[in-house]
Order: C-alpha cells, then sequence, then structure tokens
C-alpha cells in the first residue's frame, strides 16, 4: 500500500493523500518520499494540487518508530525524514499550481509543517492543530520558525510554539493561518467551490504569481517590485480571454 496515494480528476485537480489511516497517517520517510515524488512529477494538466490525509486525520506528526532506535541528537529528527521532508517542501514551493491543504482532522508538529508549506489551508471544524516540538524536545527542521509567523503575528507564533497547545480550526482562520473553515461534512463543498474559481482563472498567471512570490518573499520591497518588473512570462492565453471584451 502506498503511503501517499495520487488522484487525478478529469477538471485539473491531483488529489494527494497521507495513507497511512492505521496510524493516523503518521510521517514516516517513506511517505515523505513518495511526497516529493508526485510533487515532482506533476505535469501540465494538473491545474490544481490538494493535500488531504486518509481517515479521520490529516495526519498526527512524526511517526518517531521510523527513526528506528536513532537518537536524536541536538534534538534533531536526523536526515532520515529531514532530507525526504526538504524535498517534498521545495516541491511544493516550486510547482507552478497552487497547493491547497484540506486539513480534513488532526494536524500536529510535522504535518503542520506540511500545510504550512502549502499555499492555502482550509480545516474542518472538529480538527485539532498544533506545533508540539516543545512538548517533546525536538525542535523545528522543516520550517516552522519561519513559515508560521508568515501566517500568523509574531506574539500568535510564539503562544504556539512555547505552550505546545492545540488550537481550533476557527482560531486558525481567525489569524490568517488556515484560509477558511467549515464542518468536516461541508469540508470538500468548501474546498472544490475555490477549486472552481482557480480553475477559471490563468494557469500561466497563477504560476507567475507563484514564482514571484518565491523568488522576492525575502526581499526588500524595492528589490522585490524590481524582479516583478523584470521578470518575462509565456502567458498563452491573454488574447482569448480578453477577446470578448476588445471585439
Amino acid at each position: 500500500m502506498s503511503a501517499v496515494t495520487l488522484e487525478r480528476a478529469g477538471n485539473g485537480v491531483l488529489t494527494l493523500t497521507l495513507n497511512r489511516p492505521e496510524a493516523l497517517n503518521a510521517i514516516t520517510p517513506d511517505m515523505l518520499e513518495a511526497l516529493a515524488d508526485a510533487l515532482e512529477g506533476v505535469t501540465p494538466d494538473d491545474r490544481v494540487i490538494v493535500l488531504t490525509g486518509a481517515g479521520r486525520a490529516f495526519s498526527a506528526g512524526v511517526d518517531l518508530k521510523a527513526l528506528g532506535g536513532r537518537p536524536i541528537h541536538q534534538g534533531k529528527v536526523g536526515d532520515i525524514l529531514d532530507v525526504p521532508a526538504g524535498r517534498a517542501l521545495d516541491a511544493m514551493a516550486r510547482v507552478p499550481q497552487p497547493v491547497i491543504a484540506k486539513v480534513n482532522g488532526h494536524c500536529f508538529t510535522g504535518a503542520l509543517e506540511l500545510a504550512l508549506g502549502c499555499d492555502l489551508i482550509y480545516v474542518a471544524d472538529e480538527a485539532k492543530l498544533g506545533d508540539t516540538h516543545a512538548k517533546w524536545g525536538v525542535r523545528p527542521t522543516w520550517g516552522m520558525t519561519q513559515r508560521l509567523p508568515r501566517r500568523v503575528p509574531i506574539n500568535v507564533a510564539r503562544e504556539l510554539a512555547f505552550t505546545a497547545r492545540s488550537f481550533t480550526a476557527g482560531e486558525a482562520a481567525s489569524w490568517g493561518l488556515a484560509n477558511g473553515h467549515a464542518p468536516a461534512a461541508e469540508l470538500d463543498a468548501l474546498v472544490d467551490g475555490v477549486i472552481s474559481r482557480i480553475l477559471a482563472n490563468s494557469a500561466d498567471v497563477i504560476a507567475a504569481y507563484k514564482d514571484l512570490w518565491r523568488r522576492t518573499e525575502s526581499l526588500p520591497l524595492a528589490e522585490g517590485l524590481a524582479v516583478e518588473a523584470a521578470r518575462d512570462y509565456d502567458i498563452s492565453d491573454t488574447n482569448d480571454r480578453l477577446a470578448e471584451f476588445i471585439a
């Protein structure tokens, strides 16, 4: 059984499902490798990518049994998990398609880091989320210290890290971490509605947005503006989209 399943819908939606439901989709090296492979293998026919979990959880976080008894040195889980996690998160950032985290259930620590690597996050009301690194004496190495404060106010990021407390979908949305939330039974409809609106727009322009954000996120404003003005992109559908207005 694959640790990540792929499902391609006819409308261009590629769904990647973390698939260890018997273990609440706890993250293993094999799962991260499979996720990275899937993201690196997207095609131009894939217009939107959805990341979700099988069963009742998005993911409970890292399966520490996957370390096989290896000691955790200086609080790091080590290359056995860090290297494939880095591959997967880098691929999320580089694919031209929007990547949506559909957090259908509990989402903790390493799983939250994966969700934060996505472009958009939608959460089931029944889900609990949390950053429990400090609870277990493990330091973040998949981007929590960098991505979480870009989604929520820094004082909120500090509280979540220092207390290791769980938080709700409603809290996540109120801080800006989640783009929206709904009861679990309505989450698919919520995400499908967002996808429909994305699919109505230019895939080439969306790809340009993603590339520009990735290139400029750490630059001062003036340098970012210069990059935006200087870069060229092949936008194939401009004339067709404008035709009805300029005919």
